[in-house]
């Protein structure tokens, strides 16, 4: 592991992490026997085999981004985040880690159950990278956040599992780090105490620190994470936008439910048995893979008054969505649904062809252009996601959602989302009226 100063706060590069597994036939035997086999030289027959767990792993998070690791249990996210620490080192393959880290993994992990939960505080501290004196002078501090009250110097051993979790969370946000690990840790938290630790991790966010969460709560990544990456039998089966990613892993979750596929986790499968079942796929340029629905969408194109595709707007310029679709002979009450998001899965404006009454041919032709037409598009700097998706009669959605990709460019030093049409007025006395008011 590598430590060096740039715009990433950690770079893995074609990392495969390999277990020895060895199988050996077991017999109720002696000390006798056991001590007569050693004295001959006699070892017990059995097979030693290697098993993989990741295979070939890249990924890079930049400095400052919150990142979500999906995946199914076994699919070898927590061996990542082991190999991120430095609890585990790469059978081969480099991890590049810039700043200090903080992990909250294991349960518990790193506490001696026989010391208490002040003492515990500056063992790990220490460990973290804290001198003693910067450990006491935060010591207080972490108290009160864990909310362990007298408990704080009984033994830990004594403690339930969410005094722990209380205790490591607030050991690890406190000391500091560059970059904080969370391995689905803050799951067995109180509502309170899951409030007070996301409000911390916000808080995180906003001073621009790395997170990586592991986590199995989809919801959490799309409105939380700036970025999302899916594990799936040992490999990157996805990285990009949480709404992208986490919409991508449903669709295979219930393709595998509804063809009944067990899922072996990779360190027991051979080959990419313990994958999930791949699922329709959408291209980077919003164009959609053919299918049998009743509608396809073939393309989703955004574009200027000229007809030139955009990728970068400025705010308040007018843009229109090309949707093209192909419909099966006799195909009616069609239903086109736009939705915009904020690039962290956050769902700014959605609307639809019935929403707005929008008449459609009462049998779709076998292919057509629906266009979608943005006056003003009064959006701040940032990236974001525009996703057309259609349905048919009962409500179904045939195929996955299609976007496209692009970012808003401004000048401007406001903070938000929009920026909504406005003027300043500035007057040099108050009026008469407010005058007698204030007398």
């Amino acid at each position: 592991m590598t430590v060096a100063d740039n715009a990433n706060a950690i770079v893995i590069r074609d990392v495969v992490k390999s277990f020895r597994k060895s199988t050996i036939r077991r017999e109720y035997t002696t000390f006798k026997s056991e001590l007569v086999r050693w004295i001959r030289g006699q070892r017990q027959a059995g097979e030693v085999r290697l098993i993989e767990a990741l295979r070939g792993i890249n990924l890079t998070i930049p400095r400052g981004r919150t990142v979500g690791i999906l995946g199914r249990n076994g699919s070898g996210k927590s061996t990542l985040l082991k190999l991120i620490t430095g609890i585990y080192s790469p059978t081969t393959g480099s991890i590049e880690v810039n700043g200090r880290i903080s992990a909250l993994l294991d349960l518990g992990a790193g506490f001696h159950p026989d010391f208490s939960g002040r003492e515990n505080i500056l063992i790990n501290g220490i460990i973290l990278g804290m001198t003693r004196a910067e450990v006491f002078a935060r010591m207080d501090e972490i108290i009160a956040f864990s909310e362990l009250g007298d408990f704080i110097d009984e033994p830990v051993r004594t403690y339930s599992s969410g005094m722990y979790m209380r205790l490591a969370f607030s050991v690890a946000t406190y000391v500091d780090p560059d970059i904080l690990i969370i391995d689905e840790i803050l799951a067995v938290g109180d509502q309170h105490f899951a409030k007070k630790s996301l409000a911390k991790m916000t808080e995180f966010k906003e001073r621009g620190k790395t997170i990586v969460l592991v986590t199995h709560d989809l919801g959490t990544v799309e409105r939380w994470c700036d970025m999302a990456a899916w594990i799936d039998g040992g490999r990157i089966r996805r990285v990009g936008t949480p709404a992208e990613v986490a919409d991508e892993y449903r669709q295979a979750i219930e393709i595998a439910e509804a063809s009944a596929v067990t899922f072996i986790p990779p360190a027991l499968a051979l080959g990419d048995t313990g994958r999930l079942p791949d699922v329709p796929s959408v291209t980077g340029s919003g164009e959609a893979q053919p299918t049998t629905a009743p509608v396809t969408l073939l393309g989703v194109r955004l574009i200027d008054q000229a007809g030139a595709e955009l990728r970068h707007l400025s705010p308040g310029q007018s843009a229109e969505v090309l949707i093209d679709y192909a419909a099966c002979e006799g195909t009616g009450d069609a239903e086109f649904e736009v939705s915009l998001e904020h690039a962290d899965g956050k769902l700014l404006y959605a609307t639809s062809t019935r929403l707005d009454a929008v008449s459609l041919p009462e049998r779709l032709p076998p292919q057509g252009r629906v266009r979608f037409i943005l006056e003003r598009l009064e959006l701040l700097g940032g990236d974001y996601v525009l996703g057309v998706q259609v349905r048919t009669a009962g409500g179904e959605a045939p195929g996955p959602k299609t976007q496209c990709h692009f970012t808003v460019v401004s000048e401007h030093g406001e903070k938000g989302v929009f920026r909504p049409a406005h003027r300043w007025v500035v007057e040099n006395s108050l009026p008469a009226r407010a005058l007698s008011s204030v007398s």
